[in-house]
């Protein structure tokens, strides 16, 4: 992107539906998928569309988007169905494996014909990539066994209303090394902020994308730290962010990671050891009492239901760029 062109407009006109930016790449299969100036020109557009909703009111007239969820939802699911509806689009869903009743080739190959873009919810990383060499509409990944890129868009969005900048700024995960961690920290490190995990052995994230994460770290100037000492992590954080111990999927091993975890609770006492004014984070749903106390997930410094409304704006403004 070119930023002294960008500069040179109103800033009002950077948004308008006929001119938003569109990305470089055809799917968001993974956080990296979106180059550094994307995810910056997104955050900003999110904002622009909280706003002024009313703006992109019909910028999806006449398109829609297919939803594939092999796994149950809340948040991404309604986000989705409603940034569609309300920009003037439709949304169709299906619900349940994916590529057992018919192959899923066969499946990517009859939705590319029906819809403008298709959005995924799936178990396996490999599912995403496979949709994505059959269709020739746009796939988003809506969480998979590697990547949550849609929450983790979200999340840097809230962390900037709440602190203005992005860059320099900590943010600590306590818990599993997961698809959360991972899309978190490759998105946090390349706007430049430092980011930590404390999680117990045998629970790391994949070296790869630590590996992915370090480089761009070297470039933004951020510093990445793996801990297995929550205390450590969470020192001098801005946000402290947490996620369920056993995810969907994970049911059969919820004892065994209930004990893994079990010095990885965010409670009072260990949210203290964070800067002052730090906030606490949940991509939800959330299990009280598990990884996060019930006085921390209500307490004033809480923004779990601001990132959950945040997820409408940031995946508005993906499928603004993606699709329009």
């Amino acid at each position: 992107m070119n930023k002294d062109a960008v500069e040179a407009k109103p800033m009002a006109s950077l948004f308008h539906p006929d001119q938003v930016l569109k990305i470089s790449g055809t799917d968001l299969l993974c956080d990296l998928d979106l180059t550094n100036d994307e995810v910056a020109y997104l955050l900003d557009l999110a904002s622009h569309v909280k706003r002024a909703p009313k703006d992109y009111a019909q910028a999806f007239a006449g398109k829609s988007i297919g939803m594939l969820f092999e796994k149950p939802s809340l948040r991404t699911k309604l986000t989705f169905q409603l940034a569609i509806g309300q920009m003037g689009g439709d949304s169709v869903f299906c619900e349940g494996p994916i590529g057992v009743r018919e192959p899923l080739k066969d499946i990517a190959r009859n939705l590319d014909r029906w819809v403008n873009g298709i959005v995924a919810r799936v178990y396996a990383q490999t599912t995403v990539e496979e949709l994505a060499h059959w269709s020739s509409v746009p796939i988003i990944n809506a969480l998979s066994d590697a990547y949550h890129p849609c929450q983790a868009l979200a999340d840097v969005l809230t962390i900037r209303e709440h602190f203005g900048s992005l860059a320099g700024r900590k943010l600590a995960f306590i818990g599993d090394g997961n698809n959360v961690a991972q899309s978190l920290m490759l998105t946090a490190v390349r706007l430049g902020m430092d980011f930590a995990l404390g999680c117990p052995q045998g629970y790391l994230p994949d070296p790869d994308v630590v590996a992915q994460a370090e480089g761009l770290a070297a470039v933004s100037g951020a510093t990445i730290q793996i801990t297995h000492d929550a205390g450590t992590a969470i020192d001098s954080a801005h946000a402290v962010y947490t996620d369920v111990w056993a995810s969907m999927g994970q049911e059969q091993e919820a004892a065994e990671r209930k004990k893994a975890f079990h010095n990885y609770q965010v409670n009072e006492e260990l949210f203290s050891q964070a800067r002052p004014d730090a906030v606490f984070m949940h991509c939800l749903p959330a299990k009280r009492g598990e990884e996060v106390t019930d006085s921390v997930m209500e307490s004033s410094r809480s923004v779990v239901f601001e990132q959950a409304e945040n997820r409408l704006h940031a995946q508005k403004a993906l499928l603004l760029m993606m699709l329009t």
